[in-house]
């Protein structure tokens, strides 16, 4: 996983503000950026998201405020925290119609705990939507080494996959598809 190195839990007292501001292939996006704040303190992380609304494609069938299991087939921003060592990692993904899911991983789709609670509030406008959500240290795995967010809007063929940190031009391969959750 492209990404920045960080250590969040040295740095509880330090916001961080990110624009994802290319395609997951390194082109820029044709919007205006998505905007992801972290905020580190003592119990937790505050990650806040201000993005255009799509609403392509239409709100999932799931209650807003509730996990939503396959919630990567609609609009969302998502965020990978990693341990590059143990490879394991949480990932969050936010939705602009409420709902959220929360997964714990250990190598590559290796769920081991999914649909975790979510204390998440969305507010949404006509063209932009901002979200607010508290990620408990105990979701973290330990020594999380990367980070990474996407924004995903678009159904089927227009599909758009957006990164904080894309695949080097130098590395794409003819023919590659986004894969948000590769880890090297």
């Amino acid at each position: 996983m492209p990404g920045l190195t960080i250590s969040l839990l040295e740095h509880k007292s330090l916001k961080m503000d990110f624009n994802i501001e290319h395609t997951w292939d390194g082109l820029p996006v044709k919007h205006q950026p998505v905007c992801v704040r972290l905020n580190p303190g003592d119990g937790g992380v505050v990650m806040e998201v201000r993005a255009p609304f799509f609403n392509d494609p239409p709100a999932p069938p799931g209650e807003p405020g509730k996990p939503f299991h396959e919630l990567w087939d609609y609009e969302v921003v998502e965020a990978f925290f990693l341990n590059d060592v143990t490879e394991q990692y949480l990932e969050v993904e936010l939705c602009p119609h409420g709902q959220h899911l929360v997964l714990l991983l250990s190598g590559r789709r290796h769920v081991w705990k999914q649909e975790l609670a979510l204390s998440f509030q969305v507010s949404r406008g006509d063209t932009t939507w901002e979200g607010r959500a508290y990620l408990p240290w105990n979701y973290f795995p330990p020594n999380v080494t990367k980070f990474n967010a996407f924004a995903i809007h678009g159904f089927k063929d227009k599909r758009n996959y957006e990164a904080l940190y894309p695949v080097p031009q130098c590395e794409l391969q003819q023919g590659q598809k986004p894969d948000l959750q590769t880890l090297s």
